[in-house]
């Protein structure tokens, strides 16, 4: 395997699913003392042109996030829709998903990954920028998340 693959060490977030993002934000509320943040929608397929497996998805979450210092966390409830939040809750339950970290140059780090024996397994955009969850289960017992933020 290729060394330092992304160009980065830093872990950025750690993102959760979850069954209700109501109550389980409120815990972690509750818990660290600080304000429950509002959750939202990902965007709609037509804008976030999403892709779960190599096909268009039309799969959404609610997501919530928590500034902790220099780790971000993020709260995820799919809808029931294809996608790797909906079937890794399904097979695992809640808890961790990914831990992320921020690169640059999506196209040319996924294909390095792929290289290196770690397939895309959703992709997707958001206002701002674009996400690629890479399938790291075997090596690093994670998934890992590249978020390629817009400057």
């Amino acid at each position: 395997m290729d060394h330092n693959l992304l160009g980065t060490r830093t872990i950025t977030q750690i993102g959760l699913l979850v069954h209700d993002i109501d109550a389980v934000s409120r815990a972690y509320a509750d818990f660290f003392g600080v304000e429950k943040p509002d959750w939202f929608w990902t965007d709609a397929a037509d804008k976030a042109k999403t892709e779960y497996k190599g096909k268009p998805s039309d799969a959404r979450a609610k997501l919530a996030f928590f500034d902790m210092g220099s780790l971000q966390l993020e709260l995820i409830e799919p809808d029931d829709r294809p996608s790797t939040w909906r079937d890794h809750l399904n097979e695992h339950g809640e808890g961790v998903h990914h831990i992320a970290l921020v690169i640059d140059g999506m196209q040319e780090k996924v294909t390095l990954m792929e290289k290196n024996g770690m397939k895309l397994v959703q992709k997707g955009e958001y206002t701002g920028g674009r996400y690629a969850y890479m399938d790291t289960f075997h090596p690093l017992k994670v998934m890992l998340e590249l978020l390629e933020n817009d400057k």
